[in-house]
C-alpha cells in the first residue's frame, strides 16, 4: 500500500472544496526542482492521474514535494577547517568568529551546485463529510508541512489534533482491562515512567499480560504505544498522541481491488486511497467514541 501511518485533524469549521478550485490553487504553488542555489524547495506535485488534488468518493487526497540539498556538516566542516588554516598561516593572525561565519556561508554556496539532492513525498486526505484530515506521515514536522503548504495555498486550513490531549491512559486501561470487541492487543508495547527518571521499556514478542510486563505497569508506568488489530481489517501501532503508525492492512482487505487490472493504474490508485481511508475511518470513528475526544471538544467549544 502507498500509505503506512497516520497523524490525524479535525477539521474546525466546514470545507467545502472541488476540484476545479483545488487544481487552481495548488497549480500556483506547483513543485520546481532545485535551482544552483537552493537548498531546498516544496510544492504540489500531482497526483496518479494528473491532478494535484485526487478526488474520490468525496475525499482530495494531495501530494507535497520536497526536495533538498544534500551537503554534509562534515564536509563544510573539512572545507572551513583548510580555509582557516590557510589565512591564519598567510596573514599570522586568527579568523575572527564573524568572519568564520562568512567563510562557512561562501563554502556553502560554493558547493551547493554540486550537492547531490533528496526528494520525498508526503501525502495527506481531506475529507469534508467526516471533518477529517489524515495526513499520511510518520513524524510531527512532515505533517506540519504539508498542513501549511495546504494552509498557504487555500489561505486557510482551519484544524486541530484529532487528540488534543495524551491517550496514554486509555491505552494502559486496554493492557490491563479491555478493549473494545473490534480490538486486538498484539505483543508490543512502549510504557514510560511517570517520573522524573522518565523510564521507557520497550515490549515485543512478550504477552501484554505477561508478569513482567504486569510489574511495569504496577509500578507506575503507562501505555505509550501499544500494537494491535482492529476488525480483521488491518494491524498498526496505537501512539499516545492519537497517531496510527506501521499500518498494514490485511489480505482480505486488500483482495478487495486484486480484480482491478495492473495497467489501470489511475483507477487502482483511486480504489487504493479510497479503500484504505475508509478502513481507516472505521477505526478514527472507534476510538472517537472510546475516548470521547469530540465530545470533549464540543463542551470546550460551548
Amino acid at each position: 500500500m502507498l500509505f503506512k501511518n497516520a497523524k490525524i485533524y479535525t477539521l474546525t469549521q466546514p470545507l467545502t472544496l472541488n476540484s476545479e478550485m483545488l487544481e487552481k490553487a495548488f497549480g500556483e504553488h506547483e513543485f520546481r526542482h532545485c535551482g544552483a542555489h537552493d537548498l531546498a524547495t516544496m510544492g504540489f506535485a500531482r497526483c496518479i492521474g494528473g491532478l494535484f488534488a485526487h478526488a474520490a468518493q468525496g475525499m482530495f487526497t494531495i501530494r507535497i514535494q520536497k526536495e533538498e540539498k544534500i551537503l554534509p556538516s562534515s564536509v563544510i566542516n573539512d572545507e572551513l577547517e583548510e580555509a582557516v588554516e590557510r589565512i591564519e598561516m598567510e596573514t599570522g593572525a586568527p579568523v575572527g568568529k564573524k568572519a568564520k561565519a562568512d567563510l562557512k556561508q561562501e563554502i556553502v554556496t560554493k558547493l551547493l551546485p554540486q550537492a547531490f539532492t533528496k526528494r520525498t513525498n508526503t501525502y495527506g486526505t481531506i475529507i469534508p463529510e467526516s471533518n477529517l484530515v489524515i495526513v499520511h506521515a510518520g513524524s510531527d514536522s512532515q505533517a506540519e508541512a504539508w498542513l501549511a503548504m495546504v494552509r498557504k495555498a487555500l489561505g486557510s486550513l482551519p484544524v486541530m489534533p484529532f487528540a488534543r490531549r495524551s491517550i496514554q491512559a486509555e491505552l494502559t486501561h486496554w493492557v490491563t482491562d479491555t478493549t473494545p470487541d473490534t480490538i486486538s492487543l498484539l505483543e508490543e508495547a512502549e510504557l514510560k515512567a511517570t517520573d522524573d527518571t522518565g523510564g521507557i521499556v520497550r515490549v515485543k514478542n512478550q504477552e501484554l499480560d505477561s508478569a513482567e510486563v504486569s510489574a511495569h505497569l504496577d509500578a507506575g508506568k503507562l501505555v505509550q504505544k501499544v500494537a494491535f488489530e482492529y476488525d480483521e481489517a488491518f494491524n498498526a501501532v496505537l501512539c499516545e498522541d492519537g497517531s496510527v503508525k506501521r499500518i498494514k492492512l490485511a489480505d482480505r482487505v486488500l483482495e478487495e481491488n486484486e480484480d482491478i487490472p495492473k495497467d489501470q493504474v489511475e483507477v487502482r490508485f483511486d480504489a487504493d486511497v479510497y479503500l484504505y481511508v475508509s478502513t481507516l475511518l472505521g477505526f478514527i470513528k472507534l476510538i472517537d467514541a472510546e475516548f470521547n475526544l469530540t465530545e470533549l471538544y464540543s463542551s470546550e467549544a460551548a
